[in-house]
């Protein structure tokens, strides 16, 4: 039995300013064929547990592309176009295989497809035609369409946020196209859209409110007759008809056990949803309370979010913690032109430099810094914990610390990356419990990394393409009502 790998991954923010062409996707991750088993066979991510699992269920690994690039803005038509088509021409190589295993995010909108996901799998499918089963693994922020549901086999989402758990989902994927294959299991989907949002603090799962949920999708998963059960918070940052959570239930072979389930568990979901929101300190406040304390503090960034498509050079927070004299500040800010200037200065030189807010003025006005270039790096560095992402090797490009004057440390990086590992940091020799406050271009994803190390982790409601809360947009393309933007008694639409 010879199944083919293949994924086109990217979560697109219809905010952000930056769009995502194909230099972006070459700049995190594209490989073809063989190339896939050496780069994601050892890596916490979901392409790493399907070859893991096709090796368990005695499949044969066809592996055939993979490509991702780091969250920004959409899709440009000619990007889009082409790795699909590329996807498309590196499949008919491949064949003849039995089933597909294709890694997508859910929240990928393009220039010309506000549900390019959708997309995607409705070519994949005309492409090998309905016999072959698809099992599509998906990002927990995936806005879920009729599309996704309607051309694939099965849908396998993530239940952890961060996202810690994808090589475990991409082994369940894996594990149920053996038994598809083998003719166990006859997939039975039903998919519940509810009028809902929910704030990106709220959908931490090591507790609260979504681990209550991810236990009631871990019963239903196991319980009898089923295969498999899902519950994706979406994604808030994409304004397109389909963005809102879904439910997922997968099985086997009996239609009505699978819509019974999804209902009680769309349910139990939307009778939670006033919990499912929250108000986070202001930038000023944040810092006060930073003040207050002892110890080292993470300051989640959440309006410069990489994760979830912002520039990575936001300064509303680093400008008041100067402001209110915080000592021993730490911080990435993506500056490619900083970058540049410290290498042409040298290892030890003396520099002067604004650094930050210049992708746009939504996050914050360049920051004057003076000091000295106390370190020069590559910016590759690896991570081989299980973090967020799933991602083994990071590449941040030329990469400059700077000690400033009044003892802050001032990280200027040249490709956006994700703060999910703390590698980022440790890999250019700074110790971060020598520092007072951290900025963290993120919210919840960096929490696996940086937790550990935090005396006190503050989100904070700062301004950007990412702020925290849905209140913060205007959204044009969005369905209506959604809670909590609108009141909303039921799920049901007839009971709206």
């Amino acid at each position: 039995m010879r199944v083919a790998i293949a994924a086109f991954m990217h979560e697109s923010n219809t905010f952000a300013t930056q769009k995502t062409g194909l230099q972006q996707f070459h700049d995190a991750q594209w490989d073809y064929a063989g190339d896939l088993i050496p780069t994601w066979k050892d890596a916490h991510h979901e392409i790493g547990g399907m070859l893991q699992g096709c090796g368990e269920a005695g499949l044969t690994l066809v592996p055939v592309m993979a490509a991702s690039a780091t969250p920004s803005g959409m899709v440009t038509a000619e990007a889009y176009e082409h790795i699909v088509q590329s996807l498309l021409k590196h499949l008919g190589q491949a064949r003849p295989f039995d089933g597909l295993l294709l890694a997508l995010h859910g929240s990928m909108v393009a220039e010309h497809y506000p549900n390019a996901d959708g997309e995607t799998l409705r070519r994949v499918r005309e492409h090998l035609g309905p016999d072959i089963p698809i099992v599509a693994t998906l990002d927990m922020h995936a806005n879920i369409s009729s599309a996704m549901v309607t051309h694939a086999t099965a849908l396998v989402v993530y239940r952890t946020y961060p996202h810690v758990d994808q090589r475990a989902r991409g082994i369940e994927g894996a594990m149920l196209m053996g038994r598809i294959l083998r003719g166990e299991a006859r997939p039975c989907m039903a998919h519940r859209k509810l009028p809902l949002l929910i704030h990106i603090v709220q959908q931490y799962t090591g507790s609260g409110p979504l681990a209550d949920v991810f236990r009631e999708v871990e019963r239903i998963a196991n319980s009898p007759g089923m295969l498999a059960a899902s519950v994706a918070p979406g994604y808030i940052y994409a304004d397109v008809a389909d963005m809102g959570v879904s439910v997922l239930t997968v099985a086997n072979g009996n239609t009505a056990l699978a819509e019974s389930q999804a209902d009680v568990l769309a349910d139990f979901v939307f009778n939670m949803r006033g919990d499912l929101n929250a108000a986070l300190p202001d930038v000023a406040e944040a810092v006060r309370q930073t003040k207050a304390t002892t110890g080292t503090v993470c300051l989640m960034d959440s309006g410069d979010n990489i994760g979830a498509g912002s520039p990575g050079d936001a300064t509303f927070i680093l400008a008041e913690l100067l402001r209110q004299g915080v000592p021993q500040i730490c911080t990435v800010v993506y500056d490619p032109e900083s970058a540049k200037t410290c290498f042409k200065a040298g290892e030890g030189s003396q520099v002067a430099l604004s650094v930050g807010g210049r992708t746009d003025r939504q996050h914050g006005d360049p920051v004057f810094i003076q000091g000295r270039v106390i370190r020069l790096h590559d910016g590759v560095f690896e991570e081989s914990e299980a973090r967020h992402g799933g991602t083994r090797r990071f590449d941040q490009g030329p990469t400059a610390v700077i000690g400033t004057d009044d003892r802050h440390t001032i990280i200027v990086n040249s490709l956006r990356v994700m703060p999910t590992s703390l590698q980022q940091i440790l890999s250019l020799g700074i110790d971060p419990k020598q520092q007072r406050a951290i900025i963290v271009k993120g919210v919840t994803a960096p929490r696996a990394a940086y937790d550990p190390i935090a005396d006190h982790v503050i989100a904070v409601d700062s301004p950007g393409v990412s702020q925290a809360g849905p209140e913060s947009f205007v959204y044009k393309n969005r369905p209506k009502p959604l809670f909590p933007l609108e009141e909303i008694r039921d799920w049901r639409p007839s009971a709206t």
